[in-house]
């Protein structure tokens, strides 16, 4: 018997949470001009673009956005491929002392998040470092939480989260099946 698809999330309501997801890092008191946004390669990419437009809409105050590749940084590094793919990594500003949010579209076991720690780390010395995510799903092997949820999803280990987004995929929801 073939797996049910569930949307979990449309395009409103990622708009909804992207705008949301802004406004609660806004919301840390932080100083803009101190931070910095660094979204994972694929999409964490373009929802850290998105958390930045939200928080120029609201503050008036442009955000420094990063890409991060954290493919040689992954421990299953060796399993995934002898020849693996490298998206790249751009950081054109400085880490130091700035309030640094990584971005990703799914949270699961926490180690792609440990990995782009890593990599960050490797780059400069943070003042903070904050997790946003758009989904949270649960079944975490690491200690590693995210501060800013667009969404918690109640999954089992086997089931797969889907984030579709206009700029790589011309289409925008979230799944799961």
């Amino acid at each position: 018997m073939a797996k049910k698809t569930e949307i979990l999330m449309n395009r409103i309501s990622i708009s909804s949470a992207v705008a949301r997801i802004a406004h609660e890092i806004l919301d840390k008191k932080t100083d803009v001009d101190e931070l910095v946004i660094i979204g994972i390669q694929r999409r964490g990419v373009y929802l850290a673009k998105r958390i930045a437009d939200n928080i120029y809409k609201f503050r008036e105050k442009s955000v420094n956005v990063g890409i991060l590749d954290i493919t040689l940084y992954r421990d299953d590094l060796s399993i995934l491929s002898q020849h693996p793919i490298i998206n790249g990594t751009d950081i054109g500003f400085v880490v130091d002392n700035k309030n640094v949010v990584i971005v990703d579209d799914v949270l699961f076991t926490g180690r792609t998040i440990r990995a782009a720690i890593d990599a960050i780390i490797d780059i400069g010395r943070p003042k903070t470092i904050w997790v946003a995510v758009l989904i949270d799903r649960g079944h975490k092997e690491l200690p590693i939480k995210a501060n800013f949820v667009g969404k918690n999803v109640c999954t089992s280990k086997d089931e797969i989260v889907n984030v579709y987004l206009d700029e790589i995929d011309g289409k925008e929801f979230v799944d799961k099946f």
